[in-house]
C-alpha cells in the first residue's frame, strides 16, 4: 500500500520564494525545500507546513508503509489557472507512484479548496490542518506594534483620528460641557466610520478623476452636467417653496406628496438634459450608441409622470390642488363642453402614459441593436455562403468548456458525429 503525503499549495508561494518548479516529490528534495524556504522568509507559515509533512511521512514509514512525500502548488496568475496546475501535478504523480491514498497537509482555507481536487483523483484518509501558535509575550506584541507604526496607510486610518479626538474632546468639554463635546466627537467618529466603510473616498476620487479626463477630452457632457446641476438646484428649490406655502398640516404625507409635485417636472428635466448629453457623446465617438442610453430619457420620463400623477392624487384628494378642468374647445365640425377630470381619472391617464412610454423606450432600444453595425441590413448575422465555419463541423472543444472531450462508444470520428457524411 503507497500513501501519498501531499503538501497543498495554492498561490504557489514555495515557487515564488524559492524560483523551484513544483512538484518536489521525495524526503530529500522536501526536506531541502523547507530550508529555503525558510531562509528566504522565516515568517511564511509554509515552513511549518511542510515540516508537518515529513513529520507525517516519517510516522507513516514507521508504521512500516510506502510513502511519498511531495508538494504541489498552484499558479499566482489566477484561481483557474492555480487549481488546473495543481491537477495537472498530481496527474503526473498517480501516473508515476500510482498510490492507493492520499494525506492532504494545508494551512490555510485557500489551500482547503483544493481538497476536492485530491479527492476527484485517489481516496484521501486525512486532511492536516497547520496552526502555528503565535507567542503572547511583551516582545511579540512590540514586533507588531512596531510594524503597525510602520503601515502609513493604517497610522493615517487609526491614529490621526485617535489623535484629534484626545485633542478636540478637552476643548469642546470646556466650552460646551463634557455631554455635548462626547456627543461631537462620537458624531464625527460615526461620519468617518460611514465614509470609510462605504469607500466614498474613492467614489469622490473617481468622480474628479471623470470630470477632468471630460473636461479634456471635450465632452459635451460636461456642460449638459452643470445644467443639469443647475435645474436640479431649481427643482429642490421650487419643492421647498411648495411646501412652505402650506398651511399648517400634520404628518408629512402631504408635505412630502408637494414637494415632489413641484420639483419632479424640474428633476426630470435635469436628468433629459444630462442624458442628452451623454447621449450625443456616444453618437459623436467611433463606438456604437448603447441601447441603455437610448432608453434612459423614456425611462425618466415615464417615472416623473408616474410620481407627478401619485402626487397629484394624493393633494387632489386632500384638497391642497384643485380638479383639473378641461375647457370647452372647437375644432372644426368637432366640438367639447367643459369637463372636469377626477382624481382617478387624472391618475390613470398618468399611469397609463407612463407605461406606454417605457414600452416605447425599450422598442426603440431594442431596434437599434438589432440593426446594430455588425450586422447585415436584412438582420442576418451571416451569409448563405458564410465566412464562419458551420458549427457542426467546429472542433469539440469549441463547443464546451475547454475540457478534454470523449471519443465516441462505437469509436467513430467526432467531427462527424452530428450526422455529416463527406
Amino acid at each position: 500500500m503507497t500513501t501519498l503525503v501531499v503538501c497543498l499549495d495554492r498561490t504557489d508561494d514555495v515557487g515564488r520564494k524559492t524560483g523551484l518548479r513544483s512538484p518536489v516529490v521525495g524526503w530529500e528534495a522536501v526536506r531541502a525545500l523547507v530550508t529555503d524556504v525558510g531562509l528566504a522568509d522565516p515568517e511564511d507559515s509554509g515552513v511549518n507546513s511542510l515540516l508537518e509533512t515529513l513529520r507525517v511521512a516519517q510516522d507513516l514509514r514507521d508504521e512500516n508503509e510506502d510513502v511519498v512525500v511531495a508538494v504541489v502548488s498552484g499558479d499566482r496568475e489566477s484561481m483557474v489557472s492555480a487549481d488546473r496546475a495543481v491537477a495537472h501535478q498530481l496527474d503526473e504523480l498517480v501516473a508515476e507512484y500510482d498510490p492507493d491514498s492520499a494525506v492532504v497537509v494545508i494551512d490555510s482555507a485557500e489551500d482547503e479548496r483544493l481538497v476536492p481536487i485530491v479527492e476527484s483523483r485517489m481516496q484521501v484518509d486525512s486532511v492536516d490542518r497547520v496552526v502555528v501558535r503565535q507567542a503572547r509575550d511583551i516582545e511579540s506584541t512590540y514586533y507588531l506594534l512596531k510594524q503597525f507604526l510602520a503601515d502609513e496607510e493604517l497610522r493615517q486610518t487609526v491614529l490621526v483620528p485617535i489623535g484629534l479626538t484626545l485633542l478636540v474632546f478637552p476643548m469642546l468639554a470646556t466650552l460646551a460641557g463634557p455631554a455635548e463635546g462626547a456627543a461631537a466627537i462620537t458624531t464625527v467618529i460615526g461620519v468617518f466610520l460611514l465614509y470609510k466603510g462605504f469607500n466614498i473616498d474613492e467614489l469622490v476620487t473617481g468622480l474628479a478623476h471623470q470630470a477632468r479626463e471630460s473636461l479634456y477630452s471635450g465632452q459635451v457632457s460636461v456642460v449638459t452636467y452643470v445644467v443639469a446641476a443647475g435645474l436640479t438646484f431649481v427643482g429642490l428649490f421650487a419643492g421647498a417653496l411648495g411646501v412652505s406655502s402650506l398651511e399648517h398640516t400634520a404628518g408629512v404625507v402631504v408635505p412630502a406628496m408637494q414637494f415632489a409635485f413641484d420639483s419632479v417636472p424640474w428633476l426630470v428635466m435635469a436628468a433629459l438634459t444630462a442624458s442628452a448629453g451623454r447621449l450625443l457623446d456616444e453618437a459623436i465617438s467611433d463606438e456604437p450608441i448603447r441601447s441603455s442610453y437610448l432608453s434612459l430619457p423614456f425611462i425618466v420620463v415615464a417615472v416623473g409622470l408616474a410620481v407627478r400623477g401619485f402626487s397629484a392624487y394624493v393633494l387632489e384628494q386632500q384638497g391642497v390642488i384643485d380638479p383639473f378642468v378641461v375647457p370647452a374647445a372647437e375644432f372644426g365640425a368637432l366640438s367639447n363642453e367643459s369637463f372636469v377630470v377626477t382624481a382617478g381619472e387624472r391618475l390613470a391617464l398618468f399611469v397609463v402614459t407612463a407605461i406606454v412610454i417605457s414600452l416605447i423606450g425599450a422598442r426603440v432600444a431594442s431596434s437599434v441593436s438589432e440593426n446594430g453595425p455588425d450586422e447585415e441590413p436584412d438582420g442576418s448575422a451571416e451569409s448563405d455562403t458564410g465566412t464562419e465555419p458551420d458549427a457542426a463541423l467546429r472542433p469539440q472543444s469549441e463547443l464546451t468548456d475547454g475540457g478534454p472531450t470523449e471519443p465516441p462508444a462505437d469509436g467513430s470520428d467526432s467531427s462527424r458525429a452530428d450526422g455529416h457524411n463527406e
